[in-house]
């Protein structure tokens, strides 16, 4: 009799147990919160390193744009003033080169770098209806300028499908390869590739430095 009164009495400790273990709340919410830690997380700094990402392709944009809209202006870009209509000597072409480093603001700054960043500025010879360029000449800062005489594909645009005869464009491209400077959800590098394409204002064709005057250039 005692030994069934003991398991009664147990069985009935046990429920009520089980009773107050059901409606404890003590501690819920951080083990909710030990739960979506890890997605807040990877939300939150995922965001950062995608916006950061959208933010650089957005200057790499601008700075290809920066490097041909400077070069489409020159009418004699010298020191010195001199020189044939659409000129650029060796000293301007590289200040034009350096320019998409300021462009590229804030990301050419620790923990970013340019260092590795690819700005090649060339002009192209294209024809009515092609897709592609000659290369009349390229310089290219981080990077190996486009060889003379060789193809480049070309974005469309609309001005270039009216062209009745050949012309001569100004052509920037600038690679940025972006690293994510936490690397917790983009955890590799991706290079992100901007181009941009104006025509000369006050010049048909832009005659750039040979290689001999500034070793970025081709010829």
């Amino acid at each position: 009799m005692n030994r069934a009164k003991m398991t009664v009495r147990a069985v009935s400790n046990l429920a009520s147990t089980l009773h107050r273990f059901a409606r404890d709340r003590d501690g819920v919410s951080a083990t909710e919160f030990a739960l979506i830690l890890p997605l807040m997380l990877t939300l939150y700094i995922g965001s950062v390193e995608l916006g950061d990402g959208i933010a650089i392709n957005f200057k790499t944009t601008l700075a290809a744009r920066t490097v041909a809209d400077l070069a489409s202006q020159c009418g004699v870009c010298t020191v010195n003033n001199t020189g044939n209509n659409g000129t650029i000597d060796a000293t301007t072409m590289q200040s034009i080169l350096n320019s998409s480093t300021l462009v590229l603001t804030p990301y050419n700054q620790a923990p970013y770098s340019t260092s590795n960043v690819v700005v090649t500025l060339s002009e192209l010879e294209i024809s009515p209806n092609q897709t592609q360029g000659a290369v009349q000449w390229s310089c290219s800062q981080n990077g190996t300028p486009h060889s003379y005489a060789s193809m480049v594909n070309i974005p469309n645009n609309s001005q270039l499908n009216q062209l009745t005869t050949n012309a001569y464009v100004l052509y920037g491209e600038v690679s940025y390869p972006y690293t994510p400077s936490l690397g917790y959800v983009i955890t590799s590098t991706i290079t992100l590739n901007q181009n941009a394409m104006f025509f000369p204002r006050l010049a048909t064709q832009i005659t750039a430095p040979t290689s001999s005057q500034l070793a970025l250039c081709k010829p």
